[in-house]
């Protein structure tokens, strides 16, 4: 047996490269299992007359468990091959006069059940394994939705794999189904396009988590096809796992408050609903108009340029004649307002945006005075 151990030890180090990759630890271990492994086939061998059943692959334990993680089940049956090609090459040394063939059927039977025993284990550890993702999974998109964002969500995550940057979270409502069925199929639509995806359905609500698109958009056009029905929202890019509760808030805030905007485009990016979000009482929201809206402005002409303008129903003779300055100026400091803010106060939207903006601001500075009075 030692001698048929050491022949397959030397025809997988001949025939099989992931072998020859290993660690001298691991090649160890490989070599006690297929040693282990002829053993339990004399033993068997030896009571065959007595309609023994195949053993089990229990020698398989003679090596640690970290070397599941190592050898896949291809390369548990390129070494049951390696040790049946050995045996197969000794048979008339092994065998009794005229029983070479009794030997070659038994270790064919022998081996044939051995790796359908082997398919089965890793067939129950890969089950329990894809359970415990599951598990990782959820939760890792629970503490996203919920902002507690530590440590403990870069261990969970390395250990699904997670290695992707940036990342953006998309939310819209769960399609009708097995929702566990709706995640099996983000996942295996991840692994398609080379992107890595994790998903939660909470409720009617599915939340996706992309890392490593190219784009926003692009992580958007995998995913959009996997929602239901009604709106889809993208939250902002950010550059990595533990800033991606920020991308998740703004995308289910955005979601609850796009009522709020009944013809936006499917999908609709969070900061296009920033006027919305704000009206639905999102703080974020709120101080992001601020910042890019009024304290741009504060101070200038442009500020009340801007308010006349939409006091004025956006009418540019009107806003001149108020504002004593001639129409052309008016256009001179609505331009300037959009390079400043981003938004175009001539289009309905922006305008829209623009006068939430301004009201937050005032609101902003009264309460301020107010704290200062009191």
């Amino acid at each position: 047996m030692g001698a048929l151990g050491t022949a397959a030890m030397a025809r997988m180090d001949d025939r099989l490269p992931w072998f020859r990759a290993l660690s001298a630890e691991d090649r160890s271990w490989v070599g006690l299992v297929a040693q282990a492994g002829i053993a339990a086939f004399v033993e068997w061998f030896q009571h065959a007359d007595e309609k023994r059943p195949t053993p089990s692959i229990e020698f398989f334990g003679t090596a640690p468990r970290e070397l599941k993680r190592v050898i896949s089940l291809q390369q548990t049956v390129d070494i049951i091959r390696a040790v049946v090609e050995v045996v197969e090459t000794q048979t008339d040394q092994l065998a009794a006069p005229g029983g070479e063939d009794q030997l070659q059927q038994a270790m064919l039977r022998y081996t044939r059940d051995v790796a359908f025993a082997a398919a089965h284990v890793y067939a129950r550890e890969a089950e329990a394994r894809g359970s415990w993702d599951s598990r990782l999974e959820a939760l890792i998109v629970d503490a996203l939705v919920r902002g507690e964002v530590d440590d403990g969500l870069h261990s969970w995550a390395a250990a699904l794999g997670w290695t992707s940057s940036p990342v953006v979270v998309v939310a819209g409502h769960a399609p009708e189904g097995d929702p566990r069925a709706v995640i099996d199929g983000l996942r295996d639509k991840g692994r398609r396009i080379g992107m890595d995806l994790l998903a939660g359905v909470q409720a009617d609500r599915l939340i996706v988590i992309v890392g490593g698109a190219e784009s926003v958009n692009e992580a958007a056009k995998q995913v959009v096809p996997r929602f239901g029905q009604g709106p889809i929202v993208i939250g902002p890019e950010v550059p990595d796992l533990h800033a991606a509760a920020r991308s998740a808030s703004a995308a289910l805030a955005g979601l609850k408050a796009s009522a709020g905007w009944p013809d936006a485009p499917r999908p609709v990016h969070a900061e296009d609903l920033l006027a919305e979000r704000a009206l639905d009482g999102d703080d974020d929201a709120r101080q992001q108009l601020v910042e890019n809206v009024y304290l741009p402005l504060a101070g200038t002409p442009l500020l009340d340029t801007l308010a006349t303008y939409l006091e004025q129903g956006t009418s540019l003779e009107a806003t001149a004649r108020l504002l004593f300055v001639h129409p052309n100026t008016v256009r001179y400091r609505l331009k300037k307002i959009t390079e400043l803010t981003g938004y175009q106060p001539t289009e309905g939207r922006s305008a829209f945006t623009l006068q939430v903006g301004l009201i937050l601001g005032r609101l902003s500075e009264s309460s301020v005075t107010w704290r200062a009075l009191t």
